[in-house]
């Protein structure tokens, strides 16, 4: 599926998408990656929870913004 989103959007290949893996497994290294992977899943989190108007506190508990 993100394949062919892929395709459909930017007009990627397979092989285009092994070499700009292989790219950035070379800037960030492999220990680099999962964090960076992290910090993104957090950032969408937060996005999703702004946009539904909720607020998670630090200990992970949702809150509702007035």
């Amino acid at each position: 599926m993100l394949n062919s989103i892929l395709l459909g959007l930017f007009g990627l290949g397979g092989s285009e998408m092994i070499i700009i893996l292989i790219i950035v497994l070379l800037l960030f290294g492999g220990r680099k990656i999962p964090e960076l992977m992290k910090g993104l899943g957090k950032g969408v989190k937060e996005f999703k929870d702004a946009s539904k108007g909720t607020s998670t506190e630090e200990n992970g508990t949702p809150e509702k913004k007035d």
